[in-house]
């Protein structure tokens, strides 16, 4: 079957520590993974990007064609996407920008790669500036070493606190253009719906797969080992349910955002976000001791077929 042009540049980034030549020799480059909008399987495609301080930009221009591309839509059901950049791999989130600070940040990706202005051109679509934050929070250029299990809930619950305290910031950020929008000679607030929903959808759908990971996996492995940890994990897991309460109450919450009551919001999203911080809290309490020696990622299992033998599965 023969190799499609993304699929060999994708072979060559990959085996040549993030260099690729062609018409990408020399640029910067970059694999963006999402996942499916519709089928949820990964799709990873080769990107041009721009660096804007410690972010790192990609542009939808599918080279100015009329639609918007795959990995655009892809994003959106699937905020939290997987970025290589020459021998680095990492999750960030991707955050479409809107109103002046999209303008802001196309008219900087412009400066940087003046062909993207000419994609402008030659559609009437807008072509989408989406921000790439990487869920680590020390910057692109330290990342976090990950050596044990106990270190990788930490860097989940980390992330999780992370989006929280954005969505709290972007709210703020709402409410103040809202506040100082006075009539309609006033220019518009600007946009911040995408922004927050993105944190909103990263946020919910991280907490629902790591849930879902802790009581069908981790719990019941650590239990065996640990039975008489059994009433904490039945108690955990009685958290999770009350979790998923919150979560919806934070959806619907985010939904009105547009005609809330700033003060009543504020009150509301400050008792949820306490209430979600105590649970990451009882839950690093009661698992980092147990997790502190687990080796992250798991070591392959053990190769059980002798010389001569074939292992068959």
């Amino acid at each position: 079957m023969p190799t499609s042009f993304n699929e060999s540049v994708i072979e060559e980034f990959r085996a040549n520590q993030g260099k690729v030549g062609g018409p990408f020799e020399g640029g910067d480059l970059l694999l963006l993974t999402t996942t499916g909008a519709r089928s949820g399987t990964e799709r990873t495609t080769p990107l041009g990007y721009v660096r804007h301080g410690e972010t790192l930009l990609v542009v939808g221009s599918d080279l100015g064609g009329p639609r918007h591309p795959a990995w655009y839509h892809n994003l959106l059901a699937h905020p939290v996407v997987r970025v290589e950049v020459g021998t680095r791999t990492f999750q960030a989130l991707a955050v479409p920008a809107e109103g002046p600070r999209r303008e802001e940040l196309f008219a900087h990706a412009v400066r940087e790669a003046p062909g993207y202005g000419d994609y402008q051109a030659r559609t009437t679509r807008t072509l989408p500036v989406v921000v790439l934050e990487r869920a680590e929070p020390d910057g692109w250029d330290a990342p976090r070493e990950v050596v044990t299990l106990a270190d990788k809930l930490m860097e989940v619950h980390t992330w999780l606190r992370a989006q929280l305290r954005h969505v709290k910031a972007e709210a703020d950020a709402h409410f103040a253009a809202r506040a100082a929008h006075r009539g309609p000679g006033e220019p518009p607030p600007p946009g911040l719906g995408l922004q927050i929903r993105q944190r909103c959808l990263a946020f919910c759908q991280a907490l629902e797969f790591h849930h879902t990971s802790e009581d069908d996996h981790l719990f019941p492995g650590i239990a065996r080992h640990h039975p008489h940890l059994t009433d904490t994990f039945d108690r955990l897991r009685d958290e999770h349910l009350t979790v998923a309460r919150i979560q919806g109450e934070l959806v619907t919450l985010l939904a009105g955002i547009t005609v809330a009551d700033p003060e009543r919001f504020r009150t509301e999203l400050d008792a949820m976000s306490t209430e979600l911080n105590a649970h990451l809290d009882h839950e690093e309490e009661s698992l980092l001791p147990l997790l502190a020696d687990v080796p992250w990622p798991p070591a392959p299992p053990a190769r059980r077929a002798q010389d001569g033998e074939e292992a068959t599965g």
